[in-house]
């Protein structure tokens, strides 16, 4: 069937521009000592993660327990939570799926490593530690190198838990439009984290991995990087958010829409702020992206010099924000040529504990 048959609002991505999209992300990473671990929300789908695990990535990352259990029971067996998990009973399930795969989690509070280590030791399972680093996020995360060689020692003397590296991720500057400064405190970053790897390394502590990285900052991370993991997701779909930044990745991602109603000087669609996610920049329409689009519940319209629509006629709207426009679908429909060639499920849709 042609992508104009669907009904809609519907999810849909060009197949042959996210290939594009992952071989420049190939590209970006060749001759570096950074492997691709990209992020799990930004499609929210094993099949995708499958996907990119065949084109090379060395595993996936997520932000909640309930999304590497979709990724585990699906078959992944390199799974990153990229977040502290600190409520008792998700330490305990968390402990059960370390002996599924390999299994990896971020801590930032000696408490909460000695909750790991005994869940882990009930258990009878290994998990992976990465201690964060604050490196301007001001979210999660210890701002010291001091503490994080006293986090990293801590895991060093639990036995069921392995002290792997450093997170260091720096999402406050993924979104950063000013491509000088943006570029200036991403090496920036990299100077504190490598201080930092060295302060451990000195101490003998060794730090096998070093994970962060956005699709807004992989341009800045050569091949002298600290950094051996880049948690990229919005690569593989990008967003007008990420069009204005100015990265190298193309638009892959899609809402259809249907025009409702059309009349000289304005166009009216179906697809309203439930079917596409307002978190970030606004979405727009790709047949007019220079007309700011107005938002209900369940509508969108353009005013003014628009081009000629009527009612039934199927568009494309581009997302703001391509994570969260996921999170709102059931279905992303892959489409080549205009052809619906599969559907997929988004199965962590909604995994948000």
């Amino acid at each position: 069937m042609r992508m104009e048959q669907l009904e809609t609002p519907a999810l849909v991505v060009d197949l042959d521009i996210m290939e594009e999209n992952m071989r420049t992300m190939d590209r970006l990473l060749e001759g570096t000592p950074i492997r691709l671990r990209p992020h799990y929300k930004s499609h929210k789908c094993p099949a995708i993660a499958k996907l990119q695990l065949e084109h090379g990535a060395k595993g996936i990352c997520c932000a909640k327990l309930s999304e590497a259990e979709d990724l585990i029971l699906s078959g992944v067996e390199d799974v990153l939570i990229a977040n502290q998990i600190t409520a008792p009973a998700k330490i305990a399930r968390l402990a059960v799926l370390a002996g599924y795969c390999d299994l990896t989690v971020c801590v930032d509070d000696a408490d909460n490593v000695d909750a790991l280590q005994a869940a882990c030791g009930q258990q009878g399972t290994e998990l992976r530690c990465l201690v964060e680093y604050d490196i301007g996020m001001n979210r999660c995360g210890v701002k010291t190198k001091e503490e994080v060689s006293s986090l990293a020692r801590h895991l060093l003397y639990a036995p069921n838990l392995i002290f792997e590296g450093i997170q260091a991720y720096a999402g406050n500057l993924a979104h950063e439009e000013d491509i000088v400064l943006r570029k200036r405190e991403s090496e920036a970053v990299e100077e504190k984290v490598r201080e930092l790897k060295n302060y451990l390394e000195d101490q003998g502590i060794s730090v096998k991995e070093v994970s962060g990285i956005s699709t807004g900052t992989i341009d800045f991370h050569g091949k002298d990087s600290v950094y051996t993991e880049a948690q990229c997701g919005s690569y593989l779909f990008s967003d007008t958010s990420y069009r204005k930044v100015g990265v190298s990745f193309r638009n892959a991602l899609s809402v259809l829409a249907t025009v409702v109603s059309a009349r000289p000087g304005a166009i009216v669609t179906d697809a309203g702020v439930k079917s596409l996610a307002m978190d970030q920049r606004p979405p727009v329409f790709a047949a007019a992206p220079e007309l700011s689009v107005n938002f209900s519940e369940e509508h969108s319209a353009v005013y003014g010099d628009v081009p000629a629509k009527k009612p039934g006629d199927i568009i494309r709207i581009i997302p703001g924000h391509c994570c969260t426009t996921v999170n709102l679908y059931d279905w992303i429909y892959l489409v080549r040529d205009g052809q619906v060639v599969d559907r997929l499920p988004v199965t962590g849709r909604g995994r948000s504990q």
